[in-house]
C-alpha cells in the first residue's frame, strides 16, 4: 500500500527552468484514450509512460491535474495506451491541445478497443488496461493500469520528445 510521506520543503524553484532540467531526458510519446460521461471518446498526448511490473503486468503514467480531461481519466475504469510512431507527430501536437472532438480529424486512424475504448490502429504498441490503482502527487496524478491485452510493432520507431521537440 502506498504510503503518505509528510511533503518536502518545496525550494524556490522556477517552473520553466525545472521543466527545461527535465526535458533533457528524451522520451517516448503516448496517446492514452478512454471514454467518459455518456461513452464520450477522449484522448491525450503524454510523455509520461512507464513499466511497473512485468507479473501481474502492470504500467503507470501521469496526468496533470490541470488537463481539461482530467476528470475522464481519474475516474475512467479502462483506459488505452499507444506508443506513437516517429511519423505520429502531428497526431501528438493534436492530441496534444484541447479540442471539442480530438478524434473528428483522425477518426480513420482509430478502432475500436476493448471495452469500447478507441486504440490507435497503427500504433508501434498498444496497451489495454483497467485502472487500479491512483495516487496523488504535487500537480499530477499517477495512474497505474493492469495490462489485460496489449499489441506491438518490433519494426516501427517510436516518436521521441526530446528538449521540448519531437525527435
Amino acid at each position: 500500500m502506498w504510503e503518505e510521506l509528510d511533503a518536502p520543503p518545496r525550494p524556490e524553484v522556477d517552473a520553466r527552468d525545472f521543466r527545461n532540467a527535465l526535458g533533457a531526458f528524451p522520451t517516448g510519446v503516448c496517446l492514452v484514450t478512454a471514454l467518459g460521461a455518456g461513452g464520450k471518446a477522449e484522448g491525450l498526448t503524454i510523455n509520461s509512460f512507464s513499466s511497473v511490473s512485468l507479473s501481474p503486468p502492470m504500467i503507470l503514467w501521469s496526468l496533470a491535474r490541470s488537463a481539461s480531461s482530467a476528470g475522464v481519466f481519474r475516474d475512467a475504469e479502462h483506459f488505452a495506451i499507444a506508443v506513437l510512431s516517429s511519423d505520429d507527430r502531428d497526431i501528438a501536437s493534436h492530441f496534444a491541445r484541447p479540442s471539442e472532438d480530438k478524434f473528428a480529424s483522425f477518426a480513420h486512424r482509430f478502432i475500436g478497443g476493448k471495452h469500447g475504448i478507441p486504440l490507435l490502429g497503427d500504433a508501434v504498441a498498444t496497451f489495454e488496461c483497467r485502472a487500479c490503482q491512483r495516487y496523488y502527487g504535487g500537480d499530477h496524478i499517477l495512474l497505474v493500469g493492469a495490462v489485460e491485452h496489449y499489441t506491438y510493432s518490433p519494426e516501427r520507431p517510436a516518436l521521441v520528445f526530446h528538449r521540448g521537440k519531437f525527435g
